[in-house]
């Protein structure tokens, strides 16, 4: 959309919400000149638009009474923008907003012209979304509707917890919000068990059931605050590993923000990242050959240099294959 017709898309979305607005008024609100502002309104009155203008201290610009826009107005990137927002959903949610996301999509198919729907066709065939992390959330259709519905009415919420070790409380929450972190739905919300904020992962609620007592969470809490704090986690072990040649370069190209790499002046990078595990670690490091050396924590390089020790065990009594073995032959 050009940076005119945006402007004129505006305008028109200003006087329909306000009524009569000065030139003045809408020059401050658009950032161009009331000339400008004139120029503008004598194209709207060319493409047809009812434009009223009234002189004196209390007059201005307004659309025709009783006259509305189109409800809906989108220009080809908008639009694309709807469609590509709806597909994110579909593959971001899994299957539990599936028919809200097809119905959004047919509704705008029944509305938008045609030379308008083309050109979103070509865009989305080059504008693919997808490898994300999706998961079907229909058996916890059920838990998601009831939460949502509590948190929208402030209500209470009793429900049956399985902690990670599979052992299970009854709770009475407070649910402020739920949100999806890593592919999961968890639930942001005061427990009265606990007497503190907490967050419940949905799949794990066994039963919940809506309460008739309201709740009012605290003015000054930030649910995106809490989250960002309470879901911040320091790992274990912080790896630091050495590596060169084309295991370097494969472990960098492309690589994920839980990689820091320190290049070195021979040609060598110092590659970091936190880990929990130290047998994924040291089997990443392993999995780079002679290339990686581990070099922090003390542990991981105990446990690199005992798994190399077992491995030179394992193939110390072995021929090399493709060889033959001269055979005795007694007289």
């Amino acid at each position: 959309m050009s940076r005119t017709a945006s402007k004129l898309f505006q305008l028109m979305m200003m006087l329909q919400r306000r009524g009569t607005c000065s030139a003045l008024e809408l020059a401050q609100e658009l950032g161009v000149s009331r000339r400008t502002v004139h120029r503008y309104m004598d194209q709207l009155d060319e493409m047809g638009l009812p434009v009223c203008s009234e002189r004196g201290p209390h007059g201005g610009y307004s659309l025709m009474r009783g006259y509305r826009l189109p409800p809906l107005l989108f220009s080809a990137e908008e639009a694309t923008v709807l469609y590509l927002g709806a597909r994110l959903v579909r593959e971001v949610l899994g299957e539990t907003f599936d028919d809200a996301v097809v119905g959004a999509t047919t509704k705008l198919d029944n509305v938008l012209p045609d030379d308008l729907l083309q050109q979103v066709a070509r865009t989305e065939q080059t504008l693919v979304v997808g490898g994300l992390m999706a998961r079907d959330y229909r058996p916890f259709d059920e838990t998601i509707h009831v939460l949502r519905q509590s948190i929208d009415e402030r209500r209470q919420v009793r429900m049956v917890y399985r902690g990670a070790a599979g052992d299970e409380t009854e709770r009475r929450v407070d649910p402020y919000a739920m949100a999806l972190q890593w592919g999961w739905w968890y639930l942001v919300g005061y427990c009265h068990l606990r007497g503190e904020m907490r967050t419940f992962r949905v799949d794990r609620v066994e039963q919940v059931t809506a309460l008739e007592c309201g709740f009012s969470a605290p003015r000054a809490f930030s649910v995106r605050e809490y989250l960002e704090q309470s879901m911040r986690h320091e790992p274990r072990y912080q790896v630091q590993v050495r590596m060169r040649g084309q295991a370097l370069a494969r472990a960098t190209q492309g690589r994920s923000a839980w990689l820091k790499v320190e290049p070195e002046r021979n040609g060598s990078a110092l590659v970091g990242f936190g880990s929990d595990d130290l047998g994924w670690a040291t089997g990443w490091v392993l999995s780079w050959g002679p290339e990686a050396q581990a070099l922090e924590p003390p542990e991981l390089v105990a446990a690199v240099k005992k798994a190399a020790r077992g491995i030179s065990a394992a193939y110390s009594g072995l021929e090399p294959s493709g060889g033959c073995q001269e055979r005795s032959v007694e007289s």
